[in-house]
This record gives structure tokens, sequence and C-alpha cells, in this order.
């Protein structure tokens, strides 16, 4: 194998390079034009093309972002690489020549952070075993998802859209299928599956779809979507028009956008932020009515995307990554979980069946568990629920981090799905020897489940509600917590 092979896409001619187990990168290839100056507020267009071999053997720009700080900041890595053309991609490819599945990664970050260039993410050990893997970036917070009433609303979807178009258009001279696409997202990322899903615009560009961690309920109306854009502009003492916060500097757009989602945090009030008090994400897909033309989750009860598969699922313990490096595990009494359960409009009674479930948990794990369950868990279950022939999966590995109180917490499957566990990133939640075994279950899982459609267990239904853990022995569970479950009927 010689260290460098050069593709042929629509925009012109690119060289990756030699990487791990056999596999060919090419990465940072531009699938929409430079979203800054005029293109700036505006839906993306196809790259400016070229004639020359393009050097595609390193990561391009990622989405402007905030720092992230915190105890979380060290836990997960983040990648940030100065740059106007970050509405780029990264191919993995066992060979150009073929026809091979195709998984497109959308990351995760709450709509402000991440990019397809995290470690991570690398997707080798996807080559390796037969599959065309695909990361991609989107613009992100204000650039990404504000909306004023003006303009185009959902820049960030219509990225991730055109990102999806170029795999359409492409793939073939990187080895993969183009008609055997899956679409797969972990967090925002996976709430944006289940919002392209009901995107009539994205129709026809993928055939399976998995999301971890992340459902359809998490988007905002036109109304809260104004509200948040005016106190952005007011942080940042400028007209609400794009034009207007177009002009400020993006370092202070970031910072605006921090002070923003601090003051969301600090005071989740249903009546000051609506649907944003639920989420604590200022920033998120906005039902517009013609972009998105509805909530995701009643799309897909109506049969939206009725031939996609769909593979579905959460981590046992979700919330504790926000809870437990913070202390608020520890330091939560009655009180602060009623303020919690009320400010995200949860049902009252679901804390009575939580208490009478887990007579032994504090308030505080008491919060983490209906976090996990009100904003992860039963939202997947509502999307298997309605679609018949949906998968269902729960990843319940434990980290030994904070004492191993940190548990199955959010973004901890990562590195499993990638099989990229040896990634110096995840070290610190992984801790010394992870399990192979439990990764090369649910590395398999999901290249079966691009490959053929079927994960290796049976779909989830109202009767038996069987379900693959993924955890000490990967067994096949009848999900049965009935009372915590039933707690949520009529939650939305």
């Amino acid at each position: 194998m010689s260290g460098q092979r050069t593709a042929e896409t629509t925009s012109g001619p690119v060289a990756g390079r030699a990487g791990r187990d056999g596999a060919w990168a090419f990465l940072g290839i531009p699938y929409a034009a430079a979203p800054v100056g005029p293109r700036r507020f505006e839906p993306p267009v196809p790259p400016r093309p070229w004639t020359e071999v393009r050097d595609a053997r390193a990561y391009g720009p990622t989405a402007p972002q905030a720092r992230a700080g915190g105890p979380v900041a060290r836990l997960l890595p983040q990648v940030s690489i100065p740059g106007d053309d970050y509405l780029n991609l990264n191919v993995w490819t066992p060979d150009p020549e073929g026809s091979r599945p195709v998984m497109v990664f959308i990351h995760g970050g709450s709509f402000t952070g991440g990019s397809g260039a995290i470690p991570v993410y690398d997707g080798s050990r996807f080559a390796r075993d037969g599959v065309v893997l695909v990361t991609i970036n989107y613009r992100l917070g204000a650039d990404g998802f504000l909306w004023l009433g003006e303009g185009t609303p959902n820049l960030g979807l219509l990225d991730q859209i055109a990102a999806l178009a170029w795999v359409r258009d492409n793939i073939r001279a990187f080895g993969g299928d183009p008609a055997n696409v899956t679409v797969f997202g972990e967090s925002a990322g996976a709430m944006s599956v289940c919002t392209l899903l009901a995107m009539p615009a994205a129709a026809g560009l993928f055939r399976r779809a998995i999301a971890q961690s992340g459902a359809a309920r998490c988007v905002i109306g036109p109304g809260t979507a104004m509200r948040i854009g005016a106190r952005l502009a007011g942080i940042l003492g400028v007209a609400a028009t794009r034009a207007a916060i177009a002009a400020v500097p993006v370092p202070r757009l970031l910072a605006a956008q921090s002070q923003l989602a601090q003051e969301v945090a600090a005071e989740p009030d249903p009546q000051r932020w609506g649907e944003v008090a639920r989420n604590i994400m200022p920033f998120e897909p906005v039902v517009d009515g013609r972009v998105l033309p509805g909530a995701p989750a009643e799309a897909l009860r109506r049969g939206a995307a009725a031939d996609a598969g769909i593979l579905v699922g959460t981590n046992a313990e979700e919330a504790n990554l926000f809870f437990v490096p913070a202390g608020a595990v520890s330091g939560t009494d009655r009180a602060a979980l009623s303020r919690f359960v009320r400010a995200r409009r949860y049902p009252p009674s679901v804390v009575d069946a939580y208490r009478a479930a887990r007579p032994a948990a504090s308030d505080g794990e008491l919060m983490s568990a209906i976090m996990t369950d009100g904003f992860y868990r039963i939202p997947a279950l509502e999307i298997a629920r309605a679609r018949p022939g949906t998968y269902v999966y729960e990843f319940a590995w434990r980290s030994p981090a904070f004492g191993g109180a940190l548990g199955a917490c959010h973004a901890l499957e990562l590195p499993f799905v990638f099989d990229n566990l040896d990634d110096p990133g995840y070290a610190a939640l992984l801790g010394p020897g992870p399990p192979q075994r439990i990764a090369d279950s649910v590395h398999r899982a999901w290249v079966s489940f691009a490959a053929t459609g079927d994960p290796g267990w049976p779909p989830y239904d109202d009767r038996d509600r069987l379900i693959r853990r993924f955890g000490a022995s990967g067994e096949l569970v009848a999900d049965d917590r009935t009372d915590e479950r039933a707690a949520w009927d009529g939650a939305w």
C-alpha cells in the first residue's frame, strides 16, 4: 500500500492517505462553500470547484465554538481547528473501488459544540469491517440555529442535508453504495437524525437511521426561537436582525452565546424561555413550518420516512455525566428535585413513582434517573412504539470514573461504537482495560444494521418490549420498568 491515493469528486480531485487497519482516509473535503461574508446566515451552496489535486490528508477547519469548561470538559475531548472552510467532511474507506455500505455520523455537542474531527470518531475500524464511514461538520449555535423570523431557518440542518447530498453524489468514488446509506448520531447528532427523518428535503438521502442518546423531542417553536434570538441580541447590544448579529465579531458572539446558556441554566423558567427551559439548549431545530414543517415526534407517528429502518437507544445513566462531576447528585435535596421537575414540565407523579421504585436512592440520584428517562429513554421508546420494526438498545457498561459513580453515563458508548477504546481522549472515562468484548458486540451490531438492516436482535414491540442491553453479559432483556415508564404517560 502506497502512502497516498486520489479520488475524483464533483468539485475536483482529492488525495487521501493510508490510515490504520488498512483504511484510506480522505479528510477535510469541502461539501459546501465557506459560510462567511455574504454566505453568512444563508443556505449552503456547493463549494467552488478546483482542478489541481486537493490535499485531503489532514482534518479541515471546525465550526466556531466556545471552549468548553468545567469538569465535564475534562472528560470529553474537544478539537478546534481555525478556518473559514469548516463545512467539510471526512471519509474512511477500505478501498475506493467497490460498492459498500455507507455510514454518515453527525456529532453531538448541544448544537453549540463538537466536530467530525474528534479522534474517537476515526472511522478506520468501520472501514476495516467493510463500511465507508463519513463524519461531518455543520454550523453551530447562532450561525446554525438562530431564527429571528427572517431569512432561512435551521441552517445547521440544511448543512447536514447538503453533506448527505454530497454523499449521494460522490461516495461511489470512495467505494461506497449511495443506495445503502445509514445516518447515525449521538446526543444533538441523534436529535438531528430524528429531525432529518421528518424533513422533506432529506427524503431519499439515507436508508437507515441510528439515534444514540437523543430522540425526536428537542425542537422549539418560532416564538421561543425569536425570544432566544432577541435575548442574544440584547446581550450583544445590537438590533435583533441577522445583519446586526452577523456584524458582531465571532469571539464576541460566542461569548454572548455562552452567557445566554448560563442564564437559561441558572433560571430554567418556562415563562421566560419556553421549551428551552425543558431542554436547556438555547439553540435547537426550529419548527418553522417550511424547512421543518412539523414536530419530528408527531411526523414519525404519522408515518414520515416510513421506509427507513431505525435503531434507537440510550445509556443506562445518561444524566450522571452532568450531575456527578459537578457534585449535583450529592448536593440535591427534595426542594431542588421539585424545582427541577417543574422547570422541565415533567408530571409531578414521576417523582413519586421513581421514589417508590428506588427506595434507597438519594434525591440527587432520583434527579439523575428522572432526567435520564425524561430527556433520553422515554422519547427513544416513544419512537419505537410509534414505528413498528424499530430496534432498541441500552448501553449499560459502567465507567469506573469518580469511584464508579459516573456509571453508564452520556457519551460513554462512543468509543465502543467506533471500536476506538485505545483513544487517549477517553482514557479518563474508560479507565484501565475497558472491555474489548463489549466494543466488539456494539460495533458489530452497528455494522450489521448498516449492511443488512438487522443489528442481531428482534425489534421492539409493546407486547415483549425486547431490547439489547450491552453490559456485563450483553443479554436480550425485556424493558420491564413498568411503573416508571407508566409515570410518563401523557408527559408530552
